[in-house]
């Protein structure tokens, strides 16, 4: 490709809209244009990086057993409404009516059309299994698109299904699936982390993540050096701190004007945090719920709601808590009645807490549980955190930031017992079909790559999926020996079926260096006369600061081996 032709311009100032640094390059670089909010066009230069992601995906999808198709973008509503699954997705659902009243909606995923499909064509346990997928593009009215590609509205998803007739069959295909994602990452040169993972809306009964880690990362991730348990922080357990353990002792009423928050009682009372209740308010569906975790931990929300089995959970407004007769700054369960109590696990390790008294600038000294108080469901709601212990050995926990560039689910039976997916097994007794899903964003895995793999002056891309491999740099093409010469080598080098963009372009070498530099196209050759008088090319490798003269005799063979020897590597 000429540079001189290619649709799309590089830019020099950062896009004042541009939120992360994959945003920021990839709009510098001319490889995405916004449309809209949470909508992009790729350009040839991005598009071409996506479809190498896509072909690797492919590739390994059909390894793995996989066969793929094409689900349509328009779902009708009911289907939806059968499965259960409209109120999960809630607002994030785009829904339009078209000319006879009939409501649709734009797929957000497809496991209901999926599960559609095979009801329709699967009857006996020799239709099974089955691993369809597609790539195909998705709809999301995120409330606040962001990070160019990172959170957006429509997206790019390879989305695979399995179909099993037992659990041994899930379990065989949920493993064979994971084993092909690893492989993708690895082949795009872009080391993932798998990590325990909670579901969301999908549903289902496990599933894990796949991250990139990089400092940008909006995602935590909780992860021991030690054994290699790793879980983003929706999913993570730990074990916490134990606070010393003593004799229960009476209850004992203290005043504490003014103070209210848990670090303001700790110090007043010569206390650590960990011997400390925290009460935190919320409303799930409607209904007010009182929480109660140790001092010196948060609760995570995920968690909560997933005990609750809610549909809406938010933190209590200041009239709410008033309504429901709670006393904000001086609360705790003690006493109370008609409310749902949710306590986490933590209560249960340590005893004579102070908490709240339930009236004003009141605490209450020595409360144990479940003596004082007791719950509705005690569960583990915690946050994990870097630095308390791993649940799975003795190891201490460490956190890093990550982005999520892969989502697998065990889902069971409940969509193919709800949409009516059922098989004859070799009893003749009617059974629903056993599924999982397993998605991977494309276009958020572009982001994540150059998120990944950047440095001050641009991106700098994994050789597999690179937009082109060489960056031909031409310097003073006014010189026809020059321009003779780049052409000849740009013509050996696409004869070899080497992917080159050749800047043809009558600029600085400035202005090309620096082009070339925040392209990342991984090898760049520069033609230049200071080199021909050496008969030479210079290369350099994106990543690398120091360039080589290579002879102009064979130079295309040896770019050739540059490229196969850095593949192996």
């Amino acid at each position: 490709m000429y540079f001189s032709k290619l649709f799309g311009k590089t830019l020099k100032e950062i896009p004042t809209e541009a939120d992360s640094i994959s945003h920021q390059l990839l709009v510098r670089a001319g490889m995405i244009q916004q449309v809209a909010a949470g909508v992009y066009a790729y350009m040839p230069l991005g598009w071409r990086t996506l479809r190498k992601i896509e072909q690797i995906i492919r590739e390994e999808m059909d390894a793995a057993g996989g066969q793929e198709l094409m689900m349509p973008s328009l779902q009708p509503l009911e289907i939806w409404e059968q499965s259960g699954r409209l109120s999960s997705f809630g607002k994030t659902m785009f829904t339009i009516t078209d000319r006879k009243d009939h409501k649709l909606v734009l797929g957000p995923t497809h496991e209901e059309i999926i599960t559609d499909l095979v009801r329709r064509y699967v009857q006996s346990y020799r239709d099974l299994p089955l691993l369809p997928y597609q790539m195909q593009n998705k709809f999301r009215d995120e409330p606040r698109p962001r990070g160019g590609l990172l959170r957006v509205r429509e997206f790019i998803m390879k989305d695979l299904y399995s179909f099993d007739v037992d659990e041994k069959g899930l379990e065989m295909n949920y493993q064979r699936t994971v084993q092909a994602y690893k492989n993708i990452y690895s082949r795009c040169g872009l080391p993932a982390v798998m990590v325990e993972a909670d579901s969301g809306a999908i549903g289902g009964k496990a599933s894990h993540e796949f991250m990139l880690v990089t400092e940008s990362g909006e995602d935590m991730i909780i992860l021991c050096p030690k054994c290699g348990y790793a879980a983003n922080t929706e999913k993570a357990r730990s074990i916490k701190k134990k606070p010393a353990s003593t004799k229960p002792l009476p209850l004992e009423e203290i005043a504490t004007p003014g103070i209210k928050t848990i670090e303001e009682v700790a110090r007043f009372v010569g206390i650590d945090k960990n011997n400390t209740l925290k009460a935190v308010f919320y409303v799930a569906d409607g209904d007010i719920i009182f929480v109660t975790i140790r001092g010196d931990i948060e609760v995570n929300e995920t968690k909560l709601k997933n005990i609750l089995k809610c549909t809406d959970l938010h933190l209590a407004a200041d009239a709410e808590v008033k309504a429901a007769g709670l006393v904000a700054g001086s609360a705790s369960p003690i006493g109370l009645k008609n409310i749902k109590i949710i306590a986490d696990e933590s209560i249960t390790t340590g005893g004579n807490f102070v908490a709240g008294a339930n009236k004003p600038d009141t605490h209450l000294k020595n409360v144990n549980y479940p003596r004082d108080f007791t719950a509705t469901i005690v569960a583990d709601i915690a946050t994990a955190s870097a630095g308390d212990q791993c649940p799975g050995c003795d190891g201490i926990l460490q956190s890093q930031n990550g982005i999520e560039v892969g989502h697998v689910f065990k889902l069971g039976t409940f969509l193919s017992e709800r949409l009516g997916a059922y098989f004859l097994d070799s009893n003749g007794v009617s059974q629903p079909i056993i599924m999982g899903c397993y998605g991977i964003g494309v276009g958020r895995l572009l982001a994540a790559a150059v998120e990944q793999n950047h440095d001050e002056k641009g991106i700098i891309w994994p050789l597999p999926i690179a937009p082109y491999q060489v960056y031909l740099c031409g310097l003073r093409l006014e010189d026809a020996t020059v321009s003779q010469t780049a052409e000849t080598v740009y013509k050996g080098l696409i004869a070899k079926g080497i992917d080159v963009l050749f800047d043809d372009r009558i600029e600085s070498p400035g202005i090309k260096f620096n082009d070339a530099d925040l392209l990342g196209i991984p090898l760049r050759l520069t033609i230049s006369p200071r080199a021909l008088q050496n008969k030479s090319v210079e290369a350099k490798w994106r990543q690398e600061k120091q360039a080589q003269m290579l002879p102009l005799d064979g130079i295309i063979d040896a770019v050739e081996k540059m490229l196969t020897d850095k593949s192996k590597r």
